[in-house]
């Protein structure tokens, strides 16, 4: 019925409904973001990572802070699941949660910011000190239209954000989110092909070094060592070091926080060591997928992870596609990613929602089957606990299960709108267990 109202209401109704609740909720709470600095992340992937290293920085000096991610809410030391199926909460709630915060004695709030909470006013009556751009790829292209509306709904953000702007410098979108004027930009990378982007402050990750467990870097001269995965981790980490300098905050104490860090939720989590390890990451686009995977096929074979083929990995992958009508363009990219980097590949069910489950496999198979990827590396199973098992059992010492689409997310979205308890960690744990009873 929901669906059916949006599609019926001309978007001018529907835009003067969202900007009204956005404008209600502050008024009722009182605009408290006037009286707080909010820091604003935003970009396809990284978001939650940045929002909890922030978080852990800005702790470290002293502040008291609230936050709002897809993992997690926090006020000061409470914090909670975030159990919405939503990044953004609604305008009322978001006020409400500011005004909280508020009145819990907090200084800063930093918000993961999304083109969908920006494209239903979300954002509106939030008085944004800093914006952060993690990174921009294509994602929920069937809602906004195409990659430029996506990318123009980002844009926004930074229009109304005068003050800070932390901006990746890696990115092909630069030079376009560097047009909006801000008293203050900030650039990071790790390359450095965009230093010609005269006239902002650089902030440079140097001796990059990725570990099985770890990585380590430099900025300024000091070397940061993170108990993370990834070089992408190392980007997320800039943009919180970043935003910590522009406000003022000391190398040392960045450090300090970043390195209390000893994992993200659902963020290339290590759920399972020995005797192979299982890693649960959120990866849901082409572009996340490809890095999740090329981290982890790095440390297993010294050919080079573009020359590699399945057989030469030892990753093992549990892989699925959202449903709900969305993003449907990337469902074979992923499955041909994924025959490109993993030695087997199990489909399953992620968030199928009202579509057709074996449809939404049908089309991620099509991609495997683009490559040379042979037939008996791969299965369907549609029930998630059972593709799981099944790689459980598979997996060898020395193996990599690797399982993606979910992260820490506590629900798993079917039809006419049920959700059903779920968390991909917990299962791994039960799971495994049961097969480490049954070898005893």
């Amino acid at each position: 019925m929901k669906e059916l109202i949006r599609k019926i209401t001309p978007l001018f109704v529907l835009n003067s409904y969202h900007y009204f609740l956005a404008f209600t909720g502050a008024l009722f709470y009182g605009f408290p973001s006037k009286r707080l600095k909010v820091i604003a992340v935003t970009g396809t992937k990284g978001k939650s990572s940045v929002v909890d290293m922030i978080v852990s920085i800005f702790e470290e000096a002293g502040y008291k802070t609230g936050s709002i991610s897809s993992v997690r809410f926090k006020i000061k030391d409470k914090e909670w699941q975030n159990r919405l199926k939503m990044t953004m909460p609604g305008r009322m709630k978001i006020q409400k949660f500011l005004k909280q915060a508020l009145n819990e004695g907090c200084q800063y709030f930093i918000l993961e910011t999304t083109s969908e909470g920006i494209k239903q006013y979300r954002h509106k009556f939030i008085n944004f000190d800093a914006a952060v751009l993690t990174n921009l790829s294509p994602e929920h292209i069937e809602s906004h239209g195409s990659y430029e509306k996506y990318r123009k709904a980002k844009l926004e953000l930074f229009k109304i954000t005068r003050n800070i702007h932390i901006i990746n410098s890696d990115e092909k979108d630069t030079e376009y989110f560097l047009e909006v004027p801000a008293d203050k930009k900030i650039l990071y990378g790790i390359k450095d092909w965009k230093l010609e982007l005269g006239g902002n402050d650089f902030i440079k990750a140097e001796d990059l070094k990725t570990y099985p467990d770890k990585i380590s870097f430099k900025v300024n001269g000091i070397e940061f060592n993170m108990n993370l995965l990834g070089a992408f981790n190392a980007l997320n980490a800039l943009a919180a070091i970043s935003t910590a300098l522009s406000y003022g905050i000391s190398y040392e104490t960045i450090k300090r926080g970043l390195e209390k860090i000893k994992g993200i939720k659902g963020r290339m989590e290590v759920v399972v060591k020995e005797p192979f390890s299982v890693i649960v990451d959120y990866a849901h686009t082409p572009d996340s997928l490809l890095k999740v995977y090329e981290t982890l096929t790095s440390y297993s074979s010294d050919i080079s992870v573009l020359d590699r083929k399945p057989y030469q990995s030892n990753l093992i992958c549990v892989l699925g596609a959202c449903g709900g009508g969305r993003d449907k363009w990337k469902r074979p990219v992923m499955g041909k990613i994924a025959a490109n980097h993993c030695k087997k590949i199990i489909l399953t069910n992620e968030d199928p929602y009202d579509e057709n489950h074996y449809e939404i496999l049908s089309m991620v198979k099509s991609g495997i089957l683009e490559s040379d990827f042979k037939k008996s590396d791969f299965c369907e199973i549609l029930d998630r606990r059972e593709a799981i098992r099944k790689a459980l059992e598979m997996a060898r010492q020395d193996d990599v299960v690797i399982i993606t689409g979910k992260g820490s997310e506590p629900w798993m979205c079917v039809e006419k709108g049920k959700k059903i308890p779920w968390d991909d960690r917990k299962v791994v744990k039960e799971e495994f267990d049961k097969i480490k009873k049954m070898n005893i």
